[in-house]
């Protein structure tokens, strides 16, 4: 695939993703696109990206000014209850990507092809994928897997379908790699992954989310790519962070070591519940404003 030249850096009043005002304006804020991926890495300007599985916590990250909406495959173990990603079926992942992309009118959103919705042939991935840009209305799609999958992020890319590789520790694998482990360790698996990033990007895919990679090798492939990475414990030298929106605002009974609690949600949500069933019980709720005399 012949390479493009990259575009020029904006300068400090062109931010991807934003149209300058008058002065003393705030900039009016656009779709942020595929194109103002590249134009972040150039410009040295780190991507900002959750997960989001419903209309509410998309509205309300898009609003928060995220670039990217991840809705992930990660719904299996952090919403539905499963204990891993794999049962996710590409119908559940189809509603869920509907309802953030109707709430989400700013951020690019990115959907997950679940376990089972690609693998087997380009062509396999493409039905599923145009299911999930013609259904859910999504802007991409992610699929995990390095120079394996190349030829399916080919036709994907060659369709108009923009790609997300996913590569270092691939949840829907984690059967055959023995569980949660970092991936990317010795000089022989370090240049494995270096060779699928450069696969990947060579296929015509647009950014590559680096997953429970050392930091020195995640750099190192941030170095090696025009094409932006995005880390998940994978240290800071990349050109974006993203997290699973309950361990970014602490909700759960466990949270990864990379992830940061910017927030106690899960506590908060917890006492008005407590507070609810108490004044309930007491009678106290509701109260005389609360009710219609007429």
């Amino acid at each position: 695939m012949a390479e493009h030249a990259l575009p020029s850096t904006p300068g400090p009043s062109s931010t991807p993703g934003t149209t300058p005002g008058a002065p003393g304006e705030v900039p009016t804020r656009k779709r942020f696109r595929v194109h103002h991926l590249i134009e972040r890495k150039a410009a040295g300007e780190k991507l900002t990206m959750l997960t989001a599985y419903d209309s509410i916590t998309g509205r309300i990250f898009d609003e928060a000014g995220i670039d990217l909406i991840l809705v992930g495959d990660s719904m299996g173990d952090n919403v539905l209850g499963h204990a891993t990603t794999i049962p996710v079926t590409l119908d559940e992942l189809i509603v869920a990507a509907r309802s953030v992309a109707r709430a989400a009118k700013h951020a690019m959103v990115v959907a997950d092809l679940p376990f089972g919705a690609y693998e087997a042939s380009p062509q396999h991935a493409h039905a599923s994928a145009v299911r999930m840009l013609k259904e859910a209305e999504v802007h991409a799609v992610k699929i995990e897997g390095g120079a394996r999958i190349a030829p399916h992020v080919e036709l994907l890319t060659g369709s108009g379908i923009p790609v997300f590789g996913h590569l270092g520790f691939t949840p829907q694998s984690e059967n055959m790699l023995g569980g949660k482990r970092i991936q990317g360790r010795g000089d022989e698996a370090a240049e494995r992954l270096c060779a699928d990033a450069l696969a990947l990007q060579e296929a015509g895919a647009v950014c590559v989310v680096l997953e429970m990679v050392p930091a020195p090798l995640a750099a190192r492939v941030t170095e090696i790519l025009r094409i932006p990475t995005i880390g998940i414990g994978a240290g800071s030298e990349v050109d974006g962070q993203v997290l699973v929106w309950t361990d970014m605002a602490g909700i759960g009974d466990w949270s990864p070591r990379f992830a940061k609690q910017f927030g106690q949600v899960g506590a908060a949500l917890a006492a008005a519940a407590h507070d609810y069933v108490s004044e309930v019980r007491s009678a106290t709720f509701p109260g005389p404003e609360h009710q219609y005399d007429h």
